[in-house]
């Protein structure tokens, strides 16, 4: 049985992970067979935000025990997982990834990451394992390869200022539609745009489950 690492960044659109990325990547996993292997980083979130009104909150929460939230209480901190113990790795969207794993958010191309984060992608990189970028994270991945000596294609949709940002760290951004997603075969590496495109959960899925399918083809 294929195990897949799903990292999370928190649990919600606008300060974690999103909901619905992450739910419908870990369905779409199961169904396909595979052993879900949910893990995130041990570290303060950077804001937290009331989803009710939208408002940042005077308050801490830890990206670990929200994203366990999601994974049930089922989850590793990101710091004691290397690429041995998976067969391909995820990143939900949501805000966390560009917030958490790295301040893309904040900064745009001149952006840091989560050493572990960067660390995790480097290993899988390095061993030739699948990796899969949803919504906002391919920025997070284009941070990760920001100097590599090759180009990686990767999406985020169609939103120009964002791909703009992505490109200048030197990835090669593809313009794509919402139930679709791009692959880099040489790299394996495949990413859709979900929720940066999606008006509804049906059309976030559309091409996360195809995402999904090809990460299965590979491992």
């Amino acid at each position: 049985m294929a195990k897949i690492g799903v990292c999370l960044s928190g649990c919600g659109v606008n300060d974690g992970a999103e909901i619905h990325e992450s739910v419908i990547t870990a369905l779409a996993l199961d169904r396909a067979g595979a052993e879900i292997l949910y893990t995130a980083p041990d570290m303060e979130q950077t804001k937290v935000v009331n989803h009710l009104t939208g408002d940042e909150m005077n308050e801490s929460r830890n990206v670990l025990v929200e994203s366990a939230r999601i994974a049930r209480g089922e989850i590793t901190d990101l710091a004691k997982l290397t690429s041995d113990d998976m067969d391909a790795l995820l990143f939900p969207g949501g805000f966390g990834a560009a917030l958490n794993l790295c301040d893309f958010a904040l900064k745009g191309a001149d952006c840091d990451i989560h050493p572990d984060v960067n660390r995790i992608i480097q290993e899988m990189l390095g061993v030739n394992k699948p990796l899969g970028f949803i919504c906002i994270a391919p920025a997070l991945f284009a941070r990760a390869v920001k100097n590599a000596d090759k180009t990686v294609r990767i999406t985020i949709g169609n939103d120009q200022i964002t791909s703009d940002q992505i490109e200048k760290l030197g990835c090669e951004h593809k313009i794509c539609a919402v139930d679709d997603f791009i692959v880099d075969e040489e790299n394996k590496i495949v990413s859709t745009p979900a929720y940066m495109l999606a008006g509804n959960i049906s059309e976030a899925a559309s091409g996360i489950e195809k995402l999904v399918h090809k990460i299965m083809e590979w491992v």
